[in-house]
């Protein structure tokens, strides 16, 4: 019988991890697991202000899940895009990641954090986010039933993380005013492409759950894409509701190359 995806606690081991994720990057090379990229990682001398367990810790309960999943291909594809990335830019890749590897931050995001957004509120509490994961608790989203003191870490975990990531006033407080979101054009065409590269068709790509991280639904993705389509990295039509896209690229290395040499 299918088994829906639980909430999981792993968010509060290490929240978005900017400069962390950044040094690990430039210190794992393909072929690394979790366990290499550790002791590669302690013996490099780039922690000095981490314990080892700490580092084990962020290693194997933050980084591994979110880019040595599937054969690593999020941290191969972040190593070549990192050098030209800016801050910005790296934030929404990292959310996308995260949010991949964390259902909880991803289910916050959509439900909580853009539906305030969009109807006008200035600021996001951690009250709100703990009445959000209350409210999964209750529902039977984690496969056991959370303590309150538990609760109350992953909702400052989400907050903090959407902190980290450009989403929300920086800082420690239990209330944090939000920020606009500039969508990076780097994103949009690595997701578009990463989409088509899992086997979705052109419509199906305009609906993915994955641009909703980002604000956006179906129309506003669609004109991003006719926008960036002026670029040249691929071929749009679109009439009588019908998109087609004609990609000009055939495998997400070359896109990433050619975005990090934009």
């Amino acid at each position: 019988m299918f088994q829906p995806a639980c909430y999981t606690a792993k968010l509060q081991a290490g929240l978005g991890l900017v400069a962390e994720t950044k040094l690990l990057l430039q210190i794992w090379e393909p072929g690394m697991n979790a366990s290499a990229l550790y002791k590669a990682a302690l013996a490099s001398g780039q922690f000095p202000n981490i314990t080892a367990r700490r580092l084990r810790n962020i290693v194997v309960e933050c980084f591994a899940p979110r880019y040595l999943c599937d054969d690593a291909i999020p941290a191969f594809h972040l190593k070549i895009l990192l050098p030209t990335l800016t801050s910005e830019e790296l934030y929404q890749f990292l959310l996308l990641f995260t949010c991949r590897a964390n259902l909880i931050l991803t289910d916050f995001i959509r439900q909580v954090y853009w539906i305030r957004y969009i109807a006008g509120d200035r600021a996001l509490d951690n009250e709100v986010a703990r009445t959000f994961v209350q409210r999964a608790v209750d529902d039977g989203k984690t496969v056991k039933r959370w303590a309150g003191s538990t609760i109350r870490r992953i909702a400052g975990s989400l907050t903090g993380c959407c902190a980290d990531y450009g989403l929300l006033e920086n800082g420690v407080r239990s209330k944090r005013r939000f920020l606009p979101l500039h969508l990076a054009d780097k994103l949009v065409l690595y997701l578009a492409y990463d989409l088509h590269n899992q086997g979705l068709g052109d419509n199906g790509l305009l609906h993915h759950p994955d641009w909703s991280l980002f604000g956006l639904e179906q129309e506003d993705v669609l004109a991003e894409l006719k926008r960036l389509s002026l670029n040249g990295v691929f071929v749009l039509q679109f009439g009588g509701g019908v998109i087609r896209i004609s990609w000009k690229y055939s495998d997400m290395e070359t896109i990433c190359h050619v975005l990090a040499a934009s």
